[in-house]
């Protein structure tokens, strides 16, 4: 049910007290002001604690500093004024007695007459003895219909030419702010570009780190990284390149539901962290990743509480990329039997948020070890696809030979003899590629000269491959891929 008639009802209804659970006090007032007024005809009377009652001439500054007061203008107006009575930050008194004993007696009148009291706030917490008494309702962030409204009226006052790929990439970045820090905003583009352009959607993105900055949670990412950056893994970059559209307007039109995650599963090094940063920054969307270390907290319900907060600021901040890195150590089986029961009741609570969750939150997680996953996370329906990333055969090692030496040295890349680094790599991740050639800068730099192949292949046949390390369990995943029960990143494995 929108806002607009959920509250229309309620005081149809006549509930004697309502609570509006939001960050935006404005706005509020301007809806209850344009549609609610409207609707069913009754007087508004708007009231803070620093300046009273404000917006009627004949209470201006009544009950000034006075929250007790307040409530007794709702008492002064005869019965047959239909009013209500907007009554801001009037949550922080409820603690009160003599508050709480003043709204209980006027409840009892409000009930009989056309009057309510919509306490609007931000501080979700109402005593017990009021709970009965007070409707709680949510005031939702401006959705996408409001916030294009919005840009449209702020790009026709500034005349500037916006495409309509652009206006769409805007809107979406705009999405999980409020309408104010929407105009704050776009006054700083303003101020920064003198226009609005693809350079904006940064300036959007990095706005929206000032609310994961809030939370102890959640880490907002700038990342720059692209799927090109990645070696090999064809099946997996064409999976992601076909949805990379999925969150647009076209797609919604089109009747295409949005992708709900990925799990990777792969030895370590094998670029799976990599390709949660290339998404967010090939999507141009917001990367959040989820700290598990500070997720479980030691009082009894703080870690519920915490997934609880998690998965609104990643709603509130959708679309966005959610990257929960190791979930396998997160909701490990073995961890799960000796904390009482709250791994299993995070866990309850996540899946379900997985399978149901309605919002854009792209949820990419990795992990290293399966067998330490519950069967319930890899179950079809909580990820769109599990991919499995396997050490990189010879083409694709040749292929990140090239990509991380290009990056080291543009000007002088094609002088390397890729072939036989690939041949000398056996077993080595990506992770430890790149290390070898960082081994080889050191060795050529001590001796104050550039580095070569030779350089490298002296560093690989140094470095024992963790895959060498481990052998048993890099064989039991390779194992358990090769089974057909999970999808290979790889087009080119030896298991196809």
């Amino acid at each position: 049910m929108k806002f607009n008639d959920e509250l229309t009802l309620l005081l149809k209804a006549r509930y004697p007290v309502i609570f509006i659970n939001t960050i935006e006090e404005d706005r509020v007032e301007y809806v209850i002001r344009k549609h609610i007024k409207t609707s069913l005809n009754r007087s508004i009377y708007s009231w803070d604690f620093v300046d009273g009652y404000t917006n009627n001439p004949n209470n201006e500054g009544f009950a000034k500093r006075n929250p007790l007061q307040a409530l007794e203008l709702v008492e002064r107006l005869t019965s047959e004024t239909p009013a209500i009575f907007l009554l801001k930050d009037f949550n922080r008194f409820l603690a009160d007695i003599s508050i709480s004993r003043k709204l209980k007696n006027i409840s009892r009148m409000l009930k009989l007459q056309p009057k309510s009291i919509i306490i609007i706030g931000s501080d979700f917490n109402i005593p017990k003895e009021l709970q009965d008494l007070i409707t709680v309702i949510q005031f939702q962030l401006p959705v996408e219909g409001e916030i294009s409204q919005e840009l449209t009226r702020l790009i026709n006052s500034l005349n500037i030419n916006v495409n309509a790929d652009l206006f769409e990439s805007l809107t979406q970045a705009c999405q999980g702010l409020s309408l104010e820090r929407i105009r704050r905003v776009l006054s700083k583009i303003i101020a920064t570009h003198k226009t609005i352009d693809e350079n904006s959607i940064s300036i959007l993105l990095s706005e929206k780190k000032q609310i994961i900055s809030q939370t102890e949670i959640l880490e907002y990412w700038s990342v720059n990284e692209k799927i090109t950056n990645i070696g090999g893994v064809e099946n997996l970059k064409d999976w992601l390149k076909k949805r990379k559209s999925s969150f647009s307007l076209q797609a919604a039109n089109y009747g295409l539901p949005t992708p709900r995650g990925l799990l990777l599963v792969g030895i370590q090094g094998t670029g799976k962290s990599l390709t949660a940063k290339a998404i967010a920054s090939e999507w141009q969307l917001p990367l959040l990743k989820l700290d598990v270390g500070k997720l479980f907290g030691g009082i009894v319900g703080e870690s519920e509480s915490r997934l609880r907060q998690m998965i609104e600021v990643s709603e509130t901040l959708a679309p966005c990329i959610l990257w929960i890195d190791e979930i396998d150590k997160a909701f490990s089986i073995n961890e799960s039997k000796g904390d009482s029961g709250t791994s299993n009741r995070v866990l309850a609570t996540f899946i379900s948020w997985l399978s149901e969750k309605t919002k854009p939150v792209f949820v990419v997680a990795t992990a290293n070890n399966i067998d330490l996953l519950p069967l319930e996370i890899i179950r079809k329906g909580r990820f769109d696809e599990i991919f499995f990333l396997d050490l990189p055969q010879t083409q694709e090692r040749a292929q990140i030979f090239q990509i991380h030496i290009e990056e080291f040295r543009p000007n002088t890349w094609e002088s390397f003899d890729y072939e036989k680094l690939a041949q000398l790599s056996e077993a080595f991740s990506g992770a430890e590629i790149k290390q070898s050639i960082v081994e080889a800068m050191y060795h050529a730099f001590y001796e104050q000269r550039e580095f070569t192949t030779e350089d490298i292949c002296f560093a690989l046949n140094e470095l024992i491959p963790l895959a060498q390390l481990e052998s048993t369990q890099t064989i039991k995943l390779q194992n358990w891929a090769s089974s057909g029960r999970i999808r290979l990143a790889s087009s080119n494995s030896i298991y196809i």
